[in-house]
């Protein structure tokens, strides 16, 4: 198998059903196991969001630094008190005065299942673009699994709230954890999925983490208007299995029927995709092949644009609040899955309502490889930020 890096199922959006056929009996073999023990809640939760409950170190973490998988304190859907898993990577050297930058990494779109929580992977060093790159600059990473990965409970796919917590609880967490020398001031930086929970991190975080410094956002190829990303792309295999992670998540978190939203004959199909991951090429052959029997169009027509669909749409569209520090998007000229069109016009909206904005097109790039390719730009626009130096702003662009 080839190392996780996001999506890796996103390359089979025009894979032939008979190779899917063919490799299945490699690919598929048993179902994962669940989580290992460090991920159960405890019996008697408590403490304020951020607190570390579980910490063990890692090994394997780059040359000059320590990395430790965390379990810490953040809040659920309802206002309750939940844990969050997750990982927290620092320089092995001591603090510079006033504290250490922090990056608060968001992952793309691993799955929905608890098993399907990145800091499961042992590979997982190999999952955040140009790690080696921010150890050197003297930053802690913070990378959240977000809730309802590794921990028990279902995990809130594209909802925009919960999402926002886990990172900002994850940079918390990191402040928390004695050694790694973590300050006040972050940059979110997330790709697909992860670009979404960065942009609600960067809304949120005035209200939600007051004692936190937001110093910027990155979002890379972002899930932004998610009637388009779930309905417009349904053409291709790869928003089918979108569209079912979303459907699924919603109706557990929300209470909603699925049958609402998705046709009868579809939902067990759907209930076998969505205890699938995505993160290698094996996991990216049996989710296309369970994905088989949802049917190729499942999705009932009109549907969201019917309550309740409509409204949780709109809710966890990101955009909703200002942010109120620099934003950097990047987005691939050739990517199916998140289409340039749309973010354009996402960030045409950002200036719109004043928010300095850098935005980057990456010309040839797909929705896989866009968060390697930007990520050089993407940690020098953070670097500047944490520098201090003026924010660029693309928005007087003539194609903006």
């Amino acid at each position: 198998m080839k190392s996780r890096d996001g999506l890796r199922w996103a390359t089979l959006a025009g894979a032939p059903v008979a190779l899917v056929l063919v490799l299945f009996a490699v690919a598929c073999g048993g179902m994962p196991p669940p989580p290992p023990a460090f991920y159960s809640p405890e019996a008697h939760p408590g403490g304020e969001p951020g607190t570390i409950v579980r910490s063990e170190e890692m090994k394997g973490a780059l040359p000059g630094s320590k990395a430790w998988r965390v379990l810490y304190a953040s809040t659920g859907m309802h206002g309750e008190r939940i844990e969050v898993s997750g990982v927290i990577i620092a320089p092995d050297l001591p603090p510079p005065q006033g504290g250490r930058p922090v990056v608060a990494w968001a992952h793309p779109t691993t799955g929905v299942a608890d098993i399907c929580a990145p800091s499961t992977n042992p590979e997982f060093f190999d999952t955040i673009p140009h790690l080696p790159a921010l150890i050197a600059l003297d930053y802690v990473v913070a990378a959240t699994d977000y809730a309802g990965l590794g921990t028990p409970g279902p995990h809130p796919y594209l909802v925009g709230e919960s999402e926002g917590r886990s990172v900002l609880d994850a940079v918390r967490a990191a402040a928390n954890l004695p050694k790694t020398g973590a300050g006040p001031r972050f940059v979110a930086w997330g790709h697909s999925q992860g670009g979404h929970a960065a942009l609600f991190a960067g809304q949120m975080a005035r209200r939600y983490a007051p004692n936190l410094a937001l110093v910027g956002v990155a979002a890379i190829a972002p899930a932004t208007e998610l009637r388009e990303l779930l309905q417009d792309d349904f053409t291709e295999r790869v928003g089918k299995i979108l569209t079912a992670y979303a459907l699924w998540s919603w109706a557990e978190v929300y209470g909603v029927s699925l049958e609402s939203a998705a046709r009868p004959a579809a939902i067990p199909g759907i209930e076998r995709v969505v205890r699938d991951c995505v993160e290698t090429e094996g996991e990216g052959y049996r989710v296309a092949y369970d994905s088989l029997a949802m049917g190729d169009s499942f999705l009932i027509r009109g549907a969201f644009e019917a309550e309740p669909w409509k409204r949780l749409l709109d809710r966890n569209r990101p955009g909703g609040e200002p942010i109120g520090a620099p934003v950097y998007v990047a987005q691939g000229t050739e990517d199916p899955i998140v289409r340039p069109a749309v973010t354009s016009d996402f960030v045409r909206g950002l200036c719109a309502r004043g928010e300095v904005v850098r935005y980057e097109e990456l010309p040839g790039a797909a929705h896989l490889r866009a968060g390697r390719i930007s990520a050089t730009s993407a940690i020098q626009w953070m670097r500047d930020r944490f520098d201090g130096r003026p924010a660029p702003s693309t928005c007087e662009a003539p194609s903006l």
